[in-house]
């Protein structure tokens, strides 16, 4: 469809702000419904971070969400959640309890303290009021990808990291999107070379268009093993899903981290990724289902690859190299 902007905006009724700063080497992105979606998640690392997220359980009684936060800051980006919830609660929204309103905000964090930026914030942490600049920056349409955002201090095992997103279209005409915060502690790209192991499923050169390499490395590459880190994203659609379908098509979203991250899911990793549904457009087969799924593995793998091939290395010394700094003549 030619409005599509392969980006999470691309639902409608879904807005997305970024709070950035690069001197701190973090930052946090909001991800706000128009109206309280169906939301539901899971968490495949052995090392997470998050707030709210045992409410994301298919068994738990509230099945709607009012925004989703990705944050960097491990632990103390935990705070970011309040400020959203500052910003949603200023407009009047939340899940009502008698006279009172609760945004239900559930967030996913990230390690990038080590990165080299300047933590060095005093005695309360910057991410509360990160999280309300980020809701209050929150928009509809085009929005940055890369070193911005919960991407700002993300790594990977061999290149800065960052924030990526992209989306498709069903043959039934339901959208769906992912958008990715990517800190992996393996790799996205094969071997020594430029080639993304996304590859397969890229549309459009939207990561260099450059296929795969005539041979295949599939090295252990780490980031280390004293140290956490965490690829954490949502899948949105706008087709109608209950709470269970919800949290399959976050398990499904999982596959495409694995054929993007090598390895994934691993002790060290916290890879935790949401998903929620609009219900803009209704639906009550199994197929377009399966289908949903399939595809929310696939645009979860592109925009994994989007956020290391759009990312930029941080201000700092000793700064990881991005992909770009190596291979922009590849591009």
């Amino acid at each position: 469809m030619s409005d599509l902007l392969n980006l999470l905006t691309d639902i409608e009724g879904v807005s997305v702000g970024h709070a950035t700063d690069l001197s701190l080497g973090s930052g946090v992105t909001a991800i706000i419904f128009d109206e309280a979606a169906v939301a539901s998640g899971s968490v495949l690392g052995g090392a997470p971070g998050g707030r709210d997220t045992a409410l994301l359980d298919p068994s738990m009684v509230v099945d709607a969400v009012d925004a989703f936060v990705l944050s960097g800051g491990s632990a103390f980006g935990l705070d970011a959640a309040g400020g959203v919830q500052a910003g949603l609660r200023e407009m009047g929204r939340g899940f009502q309890v008698g006279p009172v309103r609760i945004p239900i905000v559930p967030q996913a964090i990230l390690m990038d303290l080590l990165n080299g930026g300047d933590k060095d914030w005093g005695v309360h942490s910057p991410y509360r009021e990160m999280g309300y600049e980020a809701v209050k920056a929150a928009r509809k349409g085009a929005f940055g990808l890369g070193t911005i955002g919960a991407g700002t201090g993300a790594t990977t095992a061999t290149f800065k990291g960052g924030l990526g997103s992209a989306s498709a279209v069903s043959s039934a005409g339901h959208r769906i999107a992912a958008i990715v915060a990517v800190n992996a502690v393996g790799s996205v790209t094969i071997g020594e070379g430029p080639h993304f192991w996304a590859a397969p499923f890229e549309r459009n050169a939207e990561f260099g268009g450059l296929g795969l390499p005539s041979l295949m490395d599939h090295s252990l590459r780490l980031k280390g093993v004293n140290t956490t880190a965490t690829t954490i994203g949502a899948i949105v659609t706008d087709a109608s899903l209950i709470k269970a379908e919800a949290h399959r098509l976050s398990v499904a979203a999982h596959d495409g981290l694995a054929r993007a991250v090598l390895p994934a899911h691993l002790p060290l990793d916290g890879d935790t990724i949401f998903a929620a549904s609009t219900g803009k457009h209704k639906r009550n087969d199994m197929a377009s289902l399966m289908e949903l799924c399939h595809l929310a593995g696939v645009v979860m793998a592109r925009a994994i690859a989007r956020g290391v091939y759009e990312a930029t290395a941080l201000p700092v010394p000793g700064a990881l190299p991005a992909w770009r700094d190596r291979y922009a003549a590849a591009r």
